[in-house]
């Protein structure tokens, strides 16, 4: 998969090509990550990015033009979708990592920064997503955790591709709990059942734990859970 990122601090994706898994992906050519400054783009002796807002107000307004000019000298590939960073746009979720993961060639992203973007910027996306009720100072650190979990779902990156299949959110769900040695630490012990060798009562408790700890933790989630059981059932 290519991984276009439109930004004005390129230089804060470098660590995600050193990251672990996520790292080797790269290093592997299961994914490519291409930055473009949009001040490369501008013109004038200052390349100026920004101006103040048309009707007044405290910041500075990100400008089209150097943004448009490089969304415009991507290169296109067949399977492609733009993504928007913005604190209005749709909250993220599981399921749209793993549609981009296994339905695209290529995802953009399009950072913000300053106050804000010129709203013509957003005729570019076909998307807005937003990592959470809260603003931060540009689209950086959202572009991040979309790649991180983007590239995380792409064949190859992980070593045992089952661990994708029950980890939290991927059927809303929240995942059970997992332990490893020593059975008993610090007066906390290992449940029995993990260490009884009984594969169907280790599955059956582990789907109870799901249930139990969404329930508890999640109840939104929960609930949304019971309903598509509920439909299922009919």
């Amino acid at each position: 998969m290519r991984l276009d990122v439109v930004s004005l601090a390129p230089e804060a994706f470098a660590p995600l090509l050193g990251l672990g898994v996520i790292g080797r992906a790269f290093a592997a050519g299961i994914a490519t990550l291409h930055t473009h400054n949009p001040r490369d783009f501008a013109e004038g002796k200052y390349r100026k990015v920004d101006d103040e807002p048309y009707g007044g107000g405290a910041g500075m307004v990100l400008k089209p033009e150097p943004v448009f000019a490089a969304v415009e000298a991507i290169p296109v590939l067949p399977r492609r979708r733009t993504l928007l960073m913005s604190p209005q746009g749709k909250p993220l979720q599981q399921a749209d990592l793993q549609h981009w993961a296994t339905g695209l060639d290529q995802l953009v992203l399009i950072c913000g920064h300053y106050e804000g973007f010129d709203e013509r910027i957003r005729t570019l996306a076909d998307e807005e997503i937003s990592i959470g009720d809260f603003v931060l100072t540009g689209g950086e650190l959202p572009a991040a955790v979309i790649i991180n979990g983007v590239v995380r779902l792409l064949p190859g990156t992980v070593g045992t591709a089952d661990s994708l299949v029950e980890e939290s959110h991927s059927s809303l769900l929240l995942e059970h709990p997992h332990y490893t040695r020593p059975a008993n630490f610090r007066s906390m012990d290992v449940p029995a059942v993990l260490r009884s060798g009984d594969h169907g009562a280790i599955a059956r408790w582990r789907a109870e734990q799901q249930q139990q700890r969404t329930q508890q933790r999640r109840p939104d989630l929960y609930a949304r859970w019971r309903a598509q059981q509920l439909e299922q059932q009919q």
